[in-house]
């Protein structure tokens, strides 16, 4: 096999990509520390049980596995960052009030995600500790939606669920770790034939319950629908409540609903998000509340803290979005003149991009397209169009 080939869906990231990547990178952070959101920078591999702690079987499966040649532990690297900012929020920082952070870097998965997606995400997050009204899912949506925008993603749809809902479906049966698994596959794939088989044994309201929810999806007149027909729990009603309350406090998007998406079902505590672009396939931001994640960090129950953010894939993100135009640059040419170099020096330091032509490679491809020259003029250096 050749020296250069990569592994499946592992590749390396070009010039005009990296620039775009690195674009957005810096303009999502900002828009995020815009909102008062501290930076963090986690480790690329921890502890193995650290990593997976209180994550569930999924994201065990996705997390790559090596033994640690000081330790002989077992050591991961990250699938996602999530969980490593809430170890964050629980033990380093320990704050008592609330805390914004937010993140970006790449993760590692064993397979991909979905057909020709890559296996190392670059992920962007941000997340909100310590407050657990509905106030806190607004804003970390709106930070979702604000950063698809700097990106200049158009056309947004919104889609929203509630764990609540088919949690309290659940919880009133005496089911299998196994049955569960299976409902909540089925109600993924709307089979409703499934959901008929599996909750057969259920008391008829949470049966009908949980066979209504194949079909309660799209606008907001599902959520009438929903009161109408499933249980009136208290969990059900104020997940109903908040839904409506929350898409209520969204212009500029369209909002949908799936009452019945359990996908994350392990990790989701309350209101879930995904954000699609229009003619989109796949959702590009991902969210949703998450509440006591940091609470199986060790023993101390007071960090069982409430929890709500969002996630997406810089990689991906940049596949939907059209580039920004190249910054023009500014050619000049080799020399060791002082007065060269201070000139060339005084533009890049106000920002100009100024590339040297080297001895030799004055007929090469121009890469940074410069539509400017510096040229020497009466004993001055000048910028001149080209």
């Amino acid at each position: 096999m050749s020296a250069w080939v990569l592994p499946d869906h592992i590749a390396d990231v070009l010039p005009s990509e990296a620039r775009h990547i690195e674009e957005l990178r810096r303009e999502l952070l900002d828009t995020a520390r815009g909102y008062g959101y501290e930076l963090v920078m986690p480790p690329l591999l921890e502890h193995l049980e650290s990593l997976l702690t209180g994550t569930g079987e999924a994201l065990d499966l996705q997390t790559f596995k090596l033994v640690d040649q000081l330790s002989g532990r077992t050591l991961g690297l990250r699938a996602d960052t999530t969980p490593q900012v809430a170890r964050i929020d629980a033990h380093l920082l320990g704050r008592a009030g609330l805390t914004r952070l937010c993140y970006c870097g790449p993760v590692l998965h064993t397979r991909p995600a979905r057909p020709h997606a890559t296996r190392e995400p670059l992920q962007l997050g941000a997340e909100i500790y310590g407050h657990a009204g509905p106030e806190a899912d607004l804003e970390i949506l709106q930070l979702a939606l604000d950063c698809l925008r700097a990106a200049r993603v158009g056309d947004l749809q919104v889609d929203l669920a509630d764990a609540r809902i088919v949690n309290s479906l659940l919880q009133a049966e005496a089911i299998s770790d196994a049955l569960r698994h299976d409902i909540h596959a089925a109600l993924a794939i709307k089979d409703g034939s499934a959901i008929a088989r599996l909750t057969d044994d259920f008391s008829p309201a949470n049966r009908d319950g949980l066979r209504a929810l194949v079909g309660l999806y799209g606008d907001v007149a599902v959520l009438d629908k929903a009161a109408q027909c499933l249980p009136a729990t208290p969990a059900i009603t104020e997940a109903l409540t908040q839904l409506r309350w929350l898409a209520a406090q969204i212009p500029g998007a369209a909002i949908s609903f799936d009452l019945g998406d359990s996908r994350g079902y392990a990790y989701y505590s309350g209101m879930r998000f995904a954000i699609y672009a229009k003619g989109a396939s796949d959702a590009l931001a991902r969210g949703g509340r998450y509440d006591g994640v940091g609470a199986v960090f060790g023993h101390r129950i007071d960090r069982d803290r409430p929890a709500v953010g969002f996630s997406l894939d810089l990689k991906e993100l940049v596949s939907a979005v059209t580039p920004l135009a190249l910054r023009a640059a500014i050619r000049a040419p080799w020399g060791n003149s002082a007065s060269l170099r201070s000139a060339i020096t005084s533009l890049r330091s106000r920002g100009d991009t100024v590339v040297c032509v080297l001895p030799g490679h004055e007929s090469e491809v121009d890469e940074f397209h410069c539509d400017r020259e510096l040229v020497e003029a009466a004993g001055q250096w000048v910028v001149q169009a080209l």
